[in-house]
């Protein structure tokens, strides 16, 4: 068994593996189909949620490569590949891009090693990581981003995993000094709405079986990851809800995008 074989707990679901058994992938186990079952029975709608976020990334990594002009990107907390990673949204519109992964979940590691795999213009790379090891990721990173030119700070559905408020504002916040100007945030976060109450039974579910453990923000607690950044139209909104090519109803992962001056 390999050490990354030996950090795979499949005893427990995992948020990685019920993200993919959602957005259709089958790089998962039946405790993981199990608890993403019982999820969908407490709140109907958690599976369009991880399709939205998919189609976030999309649209932002496409509007950040053809209208902003950004060749490089930093995503963290990447999950389990699936269509359209960062790196081919990113290589179709620019085929020299740079993407460089980062992840602290083995299974991510031992797939995004084998898949995410970029052009022949391009690079892509991977780095075993937490979120919090902001000092070694981007000592990392700087391997094959250049920092002294913008990059785009992709954190979809990862900063929930930080509970302390603060510790996560920070995280984020020295992320973006460490980066040179022009360059984005684009973030997404589950959203505690009064107008969605099941959502909350499903989070208190999957902090109960599930690991790691997400902490729900209000949609005015997300914005304030933006501070100090100028936020593109339409905003922080519903995931669903940001430049949509067809209207799509509203789900409770709110997300925007920031420029760094």
């Amino acid at each position: 068994m390999t050490d990354i074989e030996s950090r795979i707990d499949t005893s427990r679901p995992h948020t990685a593996r019920i993200w993919n058994y959602w957005t259709g992938g089958k790089d998962n186990y039946p405790v993981d189909r199990e608890a993403g079952d019982r999820i969908r029975e407490l709140h109907p709608g958690i599976g369009e949620y991880a399709k939205a976020d998919r189609l976030f990334l999309g649209r932002a990594v496409r509007h950040l490569a053809e209208q902003e002009g950004i060749r490089q990107f930093l995503d963290i907390g990447t999950g389990l590949p699936s269509a359209d990673n960062t790196h081919e949204v990113a290589q179709r519109v620019a085929p020299d891009a740079r993407v460089v992964y980062v992840d602290n979940d083995p299974l991510v590691l031992a797939h995004a090693r084998a898949l995410l795999v970029g052009t022949p213009e391009g690079r892509t790379d991977y780095l075993d990581a937490d979120l919090r090891d902001v000092d070694t990721i981007l000592a990392a990173a700087a391997k094959t981003l250049d920092l002294s030119r913008p990059v785009a700070l992709m954190l979809l559905g990862v900063v929930i995993f930080v509970e302390d408020d603060e510790e996560s504002y920070g995280v984020v916040r020295r992320l973006m000094d460490a980066l040179a100007p022009g360059s984005h945030l684009v973030l997404s976060h589950t959203v505690a709405h009064p107008d969605m109450p099941d959502v909350d039974a499903a989070v208190a579910f999957w902090n109960e079986h599930g690991t790691p453990k997400l902490t729900q923000r209000t949609p005015e607690a997300i914005a304030r990851y933006f501070d100090g950044l100028e936020l593109l139209e339409p905003g922080v909104v519903s995931c669903s809800a940001w430049r949509p090519r067809t209207p799509t109803p509203d789900v409770a992962m709110y997300a925007g995008v920031g420029r760094k001056g």
